[in-house]
């Protein structure tokens, strides 16, 4: 179902864009998370066991960049993830101050495990689009995610 707005015909076109992008979005991260649901982890916790298993140690700053998340939510999501004793934190043996996240064996038995699973699942979702559409569509999203902010 696209927009009702009687605006311009632009103004429809990128309403309708927008909906149907937003809902295709919800859709994917609604059967996603189901998934996710079932290994007990929210998606901020699967983000910061994926991105510690493919970059190693990080500091909670750079976790909470990558996941596009605030420091609060992420002190949160990493002092979950460390009772569940997927994670430890470490002094930054480079930076006096800093304190770096690191995978326990837990955490890397458990993330090794479900990641190729939830991959498969991504891919199903994609199995629709073929090769080129795959391309075209990042490529969008490339160009929309990295339009400067206006201030």
């Amino acid at each position: 179902m696209g927009t009702h707005y009687s605006g311009s015909k632009s103004d429809k076109s990128t309403l309708n864009a927008f909906i149907k992008m937003m809902r295709a979005t919800e859709s994917i991260n609604n059967r996603l998370n189901r998934h996710l649901a079932d290994a007990n982890l929210t998606v901020s916790q699967f983000g910061t066991l994926e991105v510690l298993l493919h970059l190693g140690p990080l500091n909670q700053r750079a976790i909470g960049e990558k996941l596009l998340k605030s420091g609060g939510n992420i002190t949160m999501v990493i002092d979950n993830l460390e009772k569940s004793g997927y994670v430890k934190r470490e002094k930054d043996p480079d930076e006096r101050r800093a304190v770096l996240i690191h995978l326990t064996e837990e955490g890397k038995a458990l993330i090794e495990d479900f990641f190729p699973k939830h991959l498969e699942r991504i891919k199903e979702e994609f199995s629709v689009l073929t090769e080129e559409e795959k391309r075209t569509l990042s490529e969008l999203c490339k160009k929309l995610g990295i339009r400067p902010e206006e201030k």
